[in-house]
């Protein structure tokens, strides 16, 4: 669960405000969870939050809304719902109209803009993120278990990063260079253009993986990042302010 007395008083402003919100995720280490996490506290406060990918997403077992009457039952009975053309356990970006009818109707949508098949760190490749002109805010994540560690086996696109960034396959995945990945534009904040941009350094689960992370934040904000906008996270949820 979410820490939501520390997030909406620290961090992350959407949180705390009664705006309309098009919130977009990117990079790797468990956008999938945040994601959630963030539309179930949505939800709670009665807002009509949606769920959506302009790429792919997980498709979960309940909550899977096809078509605009079913987002709508499920908000009136409270719920987040989750849109999504159907694949085999998965769920594909939706059609244009229906995106464009949900932004309209929804009061907080939350996007999964990028994949990184289950690895902790993401490079993007010339077609991604695919982030919409409405969405207002970026979130890049990050999964702290890619420190120090080489770079084909925790990134995704690694041979992105290897042509973009100069970067061998075998290159070891260190604090600094994690740092200028993140903010590089043509890395975590590739198309973010002047929108918000949020990172969340996720995993920090043991004393190990939370200095590597307040490590890693010390060099982010020395690169230029405001450190409120850069969160220590756990895979529970607590964030490690």
């Amino acid at each position: 669960m979410i820490n939501e007395d520390k997030a909406v008083k620290v961090l992350f402003s959407f949180l705390r405000d009664e705006k309309k919100h098009v919130l977009s995720l990117v990079g790797a280490g468990g956008k999938t969870t945040l994601l959630y996490e963030w539309a179930g506290y949505f939800a709670r406060r009665g807002r009509k939050t949606a769920v959506s990918t302009t790429t792919h997403i997980l498709r979960p077992p309940k909550n899977f809304a096809a078509d605009l009457r079913e987002v709508r039952s499920l908000w009136q009975q409270g719920d987040l719902a989750v849109c999504g053309e159907a694949e085999k356990g998965t769920g594909k970006s939706i059609a244009p109209a229906f995106l464009k009818e949900l932004i309209a109707e929804a009061e907080v949508v939350l996007l999964e803009a990028d994949g990184a098949k289950g690895r902790p760190a993401k490079i993007p490749a010339p077609w991604e993120p695919v982030l919409l002109k409405e969405s207002d805010a970026v979130i890049a994540v990050f999964g702290l278990d890619a420190l120090d560690r080489p770079l084909q086996e925790v990134c995704f696109r690694y041979e992105v990063a290897q042509k973009n960034f100069g970067l061998a396959p075998a290159a070891i995945l260190d604090t600094e260079t994690a740092a200028r990945l993140l903010l590089s534009p043509l890395g975590g904040r590739k198309n973010v253009g002047d929108r918000v941009f949020y990172i969340v350094l996720n995993k920090c689960d043991d004393e190990i993986l939370k200095a590597k992370g307040e490590k890693l934040r010390e060099a982010l904000c020395a690169l230029g990042m405001k450190k409120e906008a850069v969160a220590l996270r756990g895979t529970l949820g607590d964030l490690c302010l």
